[in-house]
């Protein structure tokens, strides 16, 4: 992990030399001391990617002691470049150890004559307002500079005031009567107040400082009911509402009010965006009546612009709780329809609206209330979401521009999710697809082919009868090879590989090839290949990388291609196995075993330090070892037959007790056999546990393998090795109702078909019977016929996250071990920094870090001693919240024994729903225990003997008289 962590921060470089930390900041340094300006602003912009390259405290420390220099001596443009970094650095701002002194070196700029120079020095402060929240002289110098005759002055004190009254208590309870005076008093400027007021949004850090402030605002709003003052009052008073929490319920009833009342067009565009933000964020505190009167504005609102937004916030509060509160929550519940309600009475009026964006949030709001709304009555709704979807559809479909396009993919989702619910319209809303496929844009034809692929994964019995409308589509496709044909064709295999559920054709094959010779470049071919092998048509992706193995530039994207070639032609080996023939099983197998192994070497060749691979190679090894498992256990099934128990086997049985021993050697290899399955189920627990950037379908995969050695080791136990305590409860299925894909579809089918087929034959015929060894060998079978699919994740890495850990005390060179005395502990700091790809967080986010620390005693020197063992021992762990990226914690470690010590330091994450995963680093050093001066001078003089070191001790008494 913390290679590919390398390649994305190798990218931001520009053009210079790789160096160490140290001649990074000395090359920057030199550039701080040139006597030329524009050298020195250089060198203050390149600061911060220093900091995203080296994010340890020691160098960050020392980089801002020396910014804080410049900014203590230079002008006033380097102290803006100064400033600028440290806004831009703001995470590493706690990494700083002497923040007296970076402070100290700033703050000396507040005494300046030059206005100019002390509203730069604010503005710093208050960009550092987080490492120094409480520091009395910055706050006295921000109220002081309030009153400042200067204006630049005065609004870098008001940027100050807002960022320590978001960090400081202390000084937003102080601050609160100075902004109230100024905001209200007649000698401050309109625009100042303007800019004052939104200071009050951070006074939330306790009730009463919250209710005196939404006091001043509520005055303010009535006092000053200008357009721009109204407007900033409101906003200020709907972030502090959403902060503080408890007055949400009234600032909703203000901004419907203001939105009902209020006829400017500014005020009421207003309202609707701090409704929807607070529609976001609490949409639990949104009751009935808030909602009637959202939706009788919108019936009543002649202008199209305010209807989109009311209608934008409906729309987020439907898919949320407060939908269920405004359906049963209805007077006269009983009487009423579904018509009656305004809600539906606007969605339905806006369904068919002449502007798309009205028109897409009254279909979304209909699709909402069917899904969530299971009531009778508002049944009839979905036949009217279904139309108004198939009508946007027709019209979207038509249109190249990105609106129509961004309507589309409301649509599409819309249409999928009212599918996913609402089962039985699957088939009219696959049908209306199919029939707008044929005459759409290339553009919506794609984000269409994605709908009818999402549907016919959750519905494969639609996915049938659409095959031979794709494939006369595949057809039609144009000559021309523009980048929407190529991701058209991508997009219409990937329909048809989902659609056939079973093997492809010869028909579509040859279709499909021709299609990709006569307009497709070779990228869309290996993207089709990759769609092949997700959906596992094996036979169709080894031909498409057979024709790319030769296309490539580079000779790891050649091994890459060849190894994905042979894993394909060994799945398709497979594909031939039949129930009851074991024989040709195990010829099968043997033959994919043997491509798979061409595979692995070539895979190993296509790695590369930046790129090692690991997760492919992983995954790629276990299923070589559980084939050899299923090929070992069908030899072990079959020597029931080929090696019969000998004669004497009834005896031993008796003698040991052991029915089992009547079978003979079978027992012992069956236990082997359940062994080696377990085994490999614990190898694919750590796969799991290692891929922490994998996507939710790539880890489901791993599961279901890990789960189908499971269930051979269960039932090599329940038919074999212990029928009697066989428990069948803990493996009952809990249900295929959130099977997300066609393979996962036919793994669970084939769990319960073995299960049943198991429990139906436990505790009968015991010991071993050849019935049981069929079962074994059939459920065998039955697993490798269902093709394997290599997920998303074999092939993209979407979410990257890497840890970096710096050791202290480290030694200059990695092998040379750290000197520390037996008789004192070693104070261990473990630093880290979490670095993050392109899109952090993207599956699942980092909660803490998990730190292992354990020694191993590699090499004693002198003599043993009678230590506890408590003291020989170092296993510690301890887990760090990382704050913006960044951890430190420290252990004690005790190095009693003498000798040298090897100490590993592992690192593991833990995500927001509390799952450990195994991620690494793993960092080593060496520690030397040496014997302490005192104890070593004790054991010299034991070494020599008491005797004659009592006697020099009373010569020596005896010379002093």
């Amino acid at each position: 992990m913390a290679s590919s962590s390398k390649s994305f921060l190798a990218d931001a470089g520009y053009g210079e030399q790789e160096l160490d930390a140290n001649s990074a900041l000395m090359e920057l340094d030199k550039g701080l001391r040139s006597g030329k300006l524009g050298e020195q602003c250089e060198a203050v912009v390149r600061f911060p990617r220093l900091f995203q390259k080296y994010p340890f405290p020691i160098l960050i420390n020392s980089a801002f002691l020396k910014l804080a220099d410049v900014f203590r001596v230079g002008n006033n443009f380097l102290r803006l470049c100064v400033l600028k970094v440290t806004q831009q650095s703001e995470k590493h701002l706690e990494k700083i150890l002497n923040v007296d002194e970076f402070v100290k070196r700033v703050f000396s700029v507040i005494h300046s004559n030059d206005p100019v120079a002390r509203a730069i020095t604010l503005r710093m402060l208050g960009s550092m307002a987080s490492i120094i929240p409480e520091r009395k002289n910055a706050h006295h110098s921000i109220r002081q500079s309030l009153d400042s005759h200067d204006n630049v002055e005065v609004e870098a004190a008001i940027f100050a005031a807002a960022n320590f009254s978001a960090q400081s208590k202390d000084f937003a309870a102080g601050i609160c009567n100075k902004i109230s005076e100024m905001i209200q008093g007649l000698a401050t400027p309109v625009d100042l107040k303007l800019k004052l007021i939104p200071i009050l949004q951070h006074m939330h850090h306790d009730a009463s400082l919250a209710s005196s402030s939404r006091q001043l605002l509520q005055q303010l709003v009535t006092s000053y009911p200008s357009t721009k003052m109204v407007i900033v009052t409101l906003h200020t008073f709907t972030l502090l509402a959403a902060s503080s929490l408890v007055d949400i319920p009234k600032q909703i009833q203000l901004l419907l009010q203001y939105l009902k009342n209020d006829p400017r067009k500014a005020v009421k565009r207003l309202a609707i965006q701090d409704l929807k933000l607070l529609a976001n964020k609490t949409p639990h505190t949104w009751s009935r009546e808030n909602i009637q009167a959202l939706c009788e504005s919108a019936l009543h609102t002649p202008y199209d612009s305010l209807k989109l937004g009311m209608l934008s916030v409906l729309s987020t509060l439907s898919g949320t709780i407060a939908i269920k509160q405004y359906f049963s929550s209805a007077p006269g519940k009983k009487t009423a329809t579904a018509k009656s309600f305004d809600l539906v009475k606007l969605a339905q009026e806006c369904c068919y609206h002449n502007n798309r964006g009205i028109a897409a949030h009254g279909v979304r709001i209909l699709t909402n209330i069917s899904s969530s709304c299971q009531e009778k009555d508002l049944l009839p709704l979905e036949q009217d979401a279904v139309f108004g979807l198939e009508a946007l559809l027709v019209l979207c479909s038509q249109d190249d521009s990105p609106g129509a396009q961004a309507t589309l993919k409301i649509t599409l989702t819309c249409l999928v999710k009212l599918v996913k619910c609402r089962p039985h319209l699957s088939q009219s809303v696959v049908e209306c697809l199919l029939t707008q496929l044929h005459s759409a844009q290339d553009a919506a034809r794609i984000l269409m082919c994605h709908c009818l692929a999402a549907i016919a994964m959750q519905l494969p019995v639609v996915a049938d009868g659409i095959l031979e409308d794709l494939m006369d589509l595949y057809k039609l496709i144009g000559q021309s090879a523009t980048d929407k044909k190529q991701e058209l064709l991508v997009s219409l295999a990937t329909v048809i590989f989902v659609s056939s559920q079973k093997a492809l054709s010869s028909e579509i094959k040859t279709v499909i090839k021709q299609q990709l010779e006569n307009a497709s470049n070779g990228w869309t071919a290996y993207r089709i290949a990759r769609q092949a092998s997700r959906m596992g048509n094996h036979d169709m992706a080894r031909e498409l990388y057979q024709s790319l193995v030769t296309q490539v530039a580079s000779e790891h994207f050649y091994f890459w291609l060849n190894s994905l070639k042979e894993f394909s032609h060994a799945e398709q080996c497979l594909t031939g196995l039949q129930e009851d023939n074991y024989s040709t099983a195990l010829s099968c197998i043997a033959e994919a075993l043997k491509s798979y192994h061409k595979g692995i070497a070539s895979l190993t060749a296509a790695s590369t330090p930046l790129n090692p691979l690991s997760f492919q190679c992983g995954f790629v090894k276990l299923r070589i070892d559980l084939l050899q498992a299923f090929s070992q256990l069908l030899c072990t099934c079959n020597s029931l037959k080929t090696s019969p128990p000998p004669a004497i086997a009834t005896t031993i049985a008796m003698t040991s007790g052991n029915d089992l021993q009547r079978c003979g050697r079978i027992s012992n290899q069956m236990k082997h056999s359940m062994e080696e399955f377990r085994n490999l189920a614990t190898r694919y627990a750590d796969l799991y546990q290692s891929s922490f950037d994998a996507d939710s379908a790539t880890l489901r995969n791993v599961e279901l393998q890990q789960q189908s050695c499971l269930l051979i080791s269960h039932a090599i136990e329940a038919l074999i090795l212990d029928p009697e305590s066989a428990n069948f409860q803990e493996y009952s299925s809990n249900g295929t109702a959130h099977v997300e894909s066609e393979y996962e579809r036919r793994m669970m089918s084939v769990f319960n078909h073995v299960l049943e087929e198991v429990e139906s034959l436990n505790r009968k015929y015991t010991p071993v019977s050849y019935l049981h060894t069929a079962c074994l060998c059939n459920a065998v079978i039955a697993l490798l016929k269902v093709p394997l699919s290599f997920q998303r994740y074999f092939f993209q890495k979407l979410q990257s996250t890497s840890i970096k850990l710096a050791l202290s005390p480290s030694p200059r060179n990695p092998a040379e071990p750290i000197a520390v005395q037996n008789n004192q502990q070693l104070a261990l700091k473990v630093e880290g920094v979490v670095q993050h790809g392109s899109k952090p967080g993207l599956f699942r986010k980092i909660q803490s870090v998990c730190l292992n620390v354990s020694s191993v005693l590699q090499s004693k020197s002198g003599q043993d001693y009678k230590i506890p063992i408590d003291n020989m021992t170092n296993e510690m762990e301890q887990r760090v919240e990382p704050h913006n990226d960044y951890f430190s914690t420290q252990f004690l470690l005790n190095c009693v024994i003498l000798g040298t010590h090897n100490i590993t330091v592992e690192s593991s994450v833990i995500d927001s729903n509390g799952i450990v995963w195994k991620t690494g680093p793993k960092t080593t050093i060496f520690v030397k225990s040496l014997e302490d001066p005192y104890s070593q001078q004790v054991r010299l003089q034991q070494q020599q003997g008491q005797p004659p070191s009592q006697q020099q001790q009373q010569r020596t008494a005896y010379s002093r008289f």
